[in-house]
């Protein structure tokens, strides 16, 4: 079952901050139990790292003791920051005449160059994975596409590719991997690990239904 859902906000991260548009996310019906019955309801927000001041609605069924939020097109899934910073990090080291300046000038401050690699090479890993998945996905309009950041916003004419694609009805995030769709990680044997549970904290404060 997905512990994480779209959230169709059409705000930058700036924006979604600012406004905390949050409290204007919305599930109406408990996704365990669509006919009602189960006491589901609100249950505050967890805060992400960054951008700083993002914080996610989430929602709680005591019957299914499991949360659900809502995950705004901006921000990467499972994975720390927003979709534009992951591309635009990947995009730079697809035309970098050397990673290792590149990633020696990315890398935070205390982190040391071999990490600083490591972390570089996970993100154009995981990327351009996906890209390769999105090819197979969409033919008609990818087909012959290579799997990179800046052949993909050529073929689709756009400026974002991973918010644009978030936004695809034909995609089925349900079953597509991080940082764009909400599908469980899987283990090394191929079986889904369990869906990540926030935790639950302090009851919020009761709001009439």
């Amino acid at each position: 079952m997905l512990v994480q859902l779209r959230f169709n906000t059409g705000l930058t991260s700036e924006q979604y901050v600012t406004r905390q548009a949050w409290r204007d996310a919305k599930l109406e019906r408990c996704p365990a139990h669509p006919r009602g019955g189960c006491e589901f309801g609100r249950h505050g927000t967890y805060v992400r790292k960054r951008p700083a001041g993002t914080q996610i609605a989430r929602w709680y069924c005591p019957q299914a003791r499991c949360t659900w939020s809502l995950l705004p097109d901006h921000l990467a899934a499972r994975f720390p920051g927003t979709l534009k910073e992951l591309e635009d990090i990947v995009s730079a080291a697809e035309g970098a005449k050397s990673l290792e300046k590149l990633a020696d000038r990315l890398r935070p401050e205390g982190v040391s160059l071999p990490s600083a690699l490591r972390w570089l090479a996970r993100r154009v890993r995981l990327l351009h994975r996906l890209l390769t998945m999105l090819i197979g996905l969409l033919p008609e309009q990818l087909a012959g596409c290579p799997p990179t950041v800046d052949a993909f916003r050529q073929r689709l004419c756009c400026e974002w590719v991973l918010v644009t694609l978030r936004a695809n009805a034909a995609l089925p995030l349900a079953t597509l991997p991080r940082p764009l769709g909400f599908a469980p990680s899987r283990r090394a044997s191929g079986e889904p690990k369990k869906p990540f549970q926030q935790h639950l904290g302090p009851d919020p404060p009761y709001v009439p239904r």
